[in-house]
């Protein structure tokens, strides 16, 4: 396995290996079809294989794969990017989420001098050594509270939240303030699930680092483009300083980016003394399927399908739950969505961890043999994209009543 998440640990049994998707389906190596609802972890928002994305992708390949210099096509996806955006006035090209959120940490650093970063449990940022602290999805998945290999020394700086507790956050400046570079948040969490934002977080998250000297950063590698064409920041008025963007803007291939005022990133090299650099950074095959993805996301009535997608699937399995007496709750935003076997409210990190595992494993199981692809993971948001029809949703939701009652004979079991 080439990524944790993948290999069926937190499920059990065999992962599928998969050789081929079209539109909302993929296809395994025995030739089982499944509705997909992973999409390569979120990236692929219009679908497998979509035409239009592979007609860009063979057109760019025609004249090479990558040059290390400069190119129209990540100018060109760059003002897509700082178009889209509120708070981007000019962005960086990198290759993985991971990668952008290290640059806005070095960043946030080197812009105010100051050394520590606020994150919230439950939140993931990808494996940056500092950020491996109470970091949700696979960490979570796989048992551990954050990496072999990691010395204390990098995460010593690092401050937690509870997600959703300004009073917290208020009480960790109060600590600290004159040493916090930046708070770094998911605006909308997807590696505990899918946690929406209290009303007033962000807003206070904004206030709270105006009155302190911090840098506010949103990390939208999974909402940017996906909740909205402007990502989450727009979606509910809050500006940060800066953004990391990734998995969409892709297109599908590697490639992420990271963001914000024009002063900060002014200080990136070589502009400025911030060191940044990598090969394939802004390679063309990336460019061209992010740049063919955010034109067909331009179109009217995207978002709304999107969103009505999303409401009647996590909407559906609340009532087939409901009628056969099984705790539930869920949550979807745009095209993103997640569930627990909790009752709810799930506010953030600690009450996502007593949805009841057990359940969900068997859930997962039953909807596999259906021929539906969740991910295998009770920590993870699920997507739907503009490939999935209604038709795919009503044949989820009738796997899904066979997957509730397997999920209803799990009697006794534990949260974890």
């Amino acid at each position: 396995m080439n990524s944790a998440v993948r290999a069926f640990g937190a499920v059990g049994g065999t992962p599928r290996f998969i050789e081929k998707g079209k539109g909302c389906r993929v296809w395994d190596a025995d030739g089982n079809s499944y509705i997909d609802y992973v999409g390569s972890w979120g990236p692929l928002i219009v679908g497998h294989a979509n035409p239009s994305v592979l007609r860009a992708l063979r057109s760019a390949i025609s004249r090479g794969t990558s040059f290390g210099a400069p190119t129209e096509a990540e100018v060109e996806l760059a003002d897509a990017i700082c178009s889209a955006v509120p708070s981007v006035e000019q962005v960086r090209m990198v290759s993985s989420g991971t990668e952008a959120t290290m640059c806005a940490l070095r960043l946030a650093r080197a812009a105010t001098g100051r050394d520590r970063v606020l994150k919230f449990d439950g939140c993931y940022h990808g494996h940056v050594d500092p950020l491996l602290v109470a970091a949700g999805s696979g960490v979570a998945t796989l048992g551990v509270p954050g990496s072999v290999g990691v010395p204390s020394a990098f995460t010593d700086l690092t401050v937690q939240a509870p997600y959703n507790d300004l009073a917290a956050v208020d009480s960790a400046f109060a600590r600290w303030g004159r040493e916090i570079a930046c708070v770094l948040v998911e605006p909308v969490a997807g590696n505990m699930g899918c946690i929406l934002p209290v009303p007033g977080f962000l807003e206070g998250l904004r206030a709270l680092c105006d009155r302190h000297g911090a840098l506010l950063v949103f990390d939208e590698v999974m909402t940017g483009f996906r909740v909205a064409y402007g990502g989450a920041q727009q979606l509910f008025g809050v500006r940060p300083d800066l953004t990391c963007l990734g998995k969409v803007v892709g297109g599908g291939l590697p490639a992420a980016a990271f963001g914000g005022r024009r002063d900060l990133m002014q200080q990136i090299a070589p502009a400025g003394p911030v060191f940044q650099a990598g090969t394939l950074s802004g390679n063309p095959l990336a460019m061209a399927a992010g740049r063919a993805t955010l034109e067909l996301l331009r179109r009217p009535g995207v978002y709304p399908t999107l969103a009505a997608r999303g409401n009647a699937l996590v909407d559906g399995l609340a009532d087939i739950a409901r009628e056969q007496g099984i705790e539930f709750t869920t949550a979807a935003i745009g095209g993103m969505f997640g569930f627990y076997f909790h009752p709810g409210p799930v506010t953030g990190f600690e009450e996502a961890k007593k949805s009841r595992s057990d359940r969900f494993r068997a859930f997962f199981h039953a909807m596999l043999e259906q021929g539906v692809y969740l991910a295998p993971s009770p920590y993870e948001a699920g997507f739907v994209s503009t490939a999935h029809r209604p038709a795919d949703i009503e044949a989820t939701l009738s796997a899904a009543r066979v997957a509730f009652r397997r999920a209803a004979r799990v009697r006794t079991g534990t949260s974890r």
